[in-house]
């Protein structure tokens, strides 16, 4: 697959100098600010830009300069990818009409309708797009906080920890001891801790095959669950220990200092431990008032939130109803948003909301599995239509062609998001 590497350096000088006034306003235009450049708010920005053809003005504030896909990022950690393989630029974003921002927004206010940036400057807007992702519930692991995330990394956003979990994991002694301590729903791609275990299972089968994984977990159930255990128990017997709720997977500390895992009162000592703790939105969505105190509950028509109708959020940080929290989910809700805001400021048609979702996730080589639904959007909520999930026992040629169709849709979402 080809991914856009193009450096981004024009584009971030013309953004400071234009953020150099204390207030910025564009003229004559509608102005929509988006906040967030991951799959959720680039691509709502993108079509925005696009299908408007330059009649609304389009900011973009995302802190980072290079984006890096949480979904595939288990990938980079069994061997599959490299780290640059879901690293992503906003060269193209920003040459389709986007005016590209790197800084971080830390604060709302509602009525003056602006957004102010760390950096000192202030954004008017007409509607504002969030698309902050996660934060972390504080306390949710007994022991573990953000201050402990290199001794126990929660690689949940991708980038420098997937980065340490993958070293932490390298330099493991033969024969050592990785956990996982699993989050409480709801939570960022369902799938992902299981898919996490799946890839550090083939990495350790192939470079450590005496190393053990423990797996605690606060659910009796996760996404994919007989799919997972088949894999584990076909490609890696024996080194895969789940301990779910019924036996005290969620009565759970850690101690980063000693490096110990302490479930249900056992203490073990490990030599890696995946600390992925229980999620909330990101801290924007908090500062702007749209949340209630965990997720911010959104109109399933077009994303608009309930606490405010001129803003909008996408992707993780919204409580919208069935959808999972996923990249496809984002992408997928971004172009409903983007449809209904470009209709709103400049009256194009707006077309009926619908949604879809798939997540795959890879077990071992050419083993993939994926599940899916169809949804529209009700008075109440965004609700499911229909689904469809891999079943077990499927052939080799099946599961393949599944990996090969997420390899394909991991280059067209990336494309549709950055352009």
């Amino acid at each position: 697959m080809t991914l856009n590497r193009r450096s981004f350096i024009g584009a971030s000088v013309a953004a400071a100098a234009a953020l150099s006034a204390p207030m910025v306003k564009a003229m004559g235009k509608p102005r929509v600010v988006v906040v967030g450049g991951g799959a959720g708010g680039a691509t709502a920005a993108r079509y925005i830009a696009k299908d408007s053809k330059g009649a609304v003005d389009v900011t973009l504030i995302e802190p980072t300069r290079k984006y890096y896909t949480c979904f595939f990022s288990n990938l980079y950690l069994g061997g599959f990818k490299d780290i640059e393989d879901i690293g992503h630029t906003y060269g193209a974003l920003a040459a389709g009409g986007v005016n590209v921002v790197h800084d971080w927004a830390v604060g709302v206010d509602r009525n003056a309708k602006t957004v102010s940036l760390a950096g000192g400057a202030v954004l008017p807007y007409d509607n504002l797009i969030l698309s902050p992702g996660i934060d972390f519930v504080e306390g949710a692991v007994e022991g573990w906080d953000v201050s402990a995330q290199n001794a126990m990394p929660h690689a949940y956003k991708a980038g420098s920890q997937s980065e340490l979990l993958k070293a932490q994991l390298m330099a493991m002694p033969e024969g050592g001891v990785f956990a996982m301590v699993a989050p409480p729903n709801p939570f960022r791609c369902p799938p992902g801790p299981y898919e996490r275990v799946s890839m550090v299972a083939h990495f350790l089968k192939e470079n450590n095959p005496t190393a053990k994984i423990i797996v605690a977990d606060p659910k009796s159930k996760f996404s994919k669950m007989g799919l997972f255990q088949e894999g584990w128990a076909n490609h890696y017997e024996g080194m895969v220990d789940w301990i779910g709720e019924d036996f005290g997977g969620g009565n759970v500390s850690v101690d980063p200092s000693a490096m110990t895992v302490t479930i249900d009162g056992e203490v073990t000592k490990v030599d890696v431990c995946n600390v992925i703790p229980a999620m909330k939105a990101g801290r924007i969505a908090e500062l702007a008032g749209v949340t209630d105190g965990n997720w911010a509950p959104v109109n399933a028509a077009d994303m608009s939130t309930k606490a405010d109708a001129d803003i909008y959020v996408l992707g993780d940080a919204s409580q919208q109803g069935d959808m999972p929290k996923s990249g496809f989910s984002a992408n997928s809700q971004a172009k409903v948003c983007a449809n209904a805001v470009r209709g709103a400021l400049t009256g194009s048609k707006v077309f009926p909301a619908k949604f879809a979702n798939t997540c795959w996730s890879l077990i071992a080589p050419n083993d993939g599995v994926k599940v899916g639904a169809t949804y529209e959007a009700t008075a109440e909520k965004i609700a499911k239509v229909d689904g469809f999930i891999s079943q077990t026992g499927e052939t080799s040629d099946v599961r393949k062609a599944t990996y090969m169709e997420s390899e394909g849709w991991y280059s067209g979402i990336t494309n549709d998001m950055m352009g």
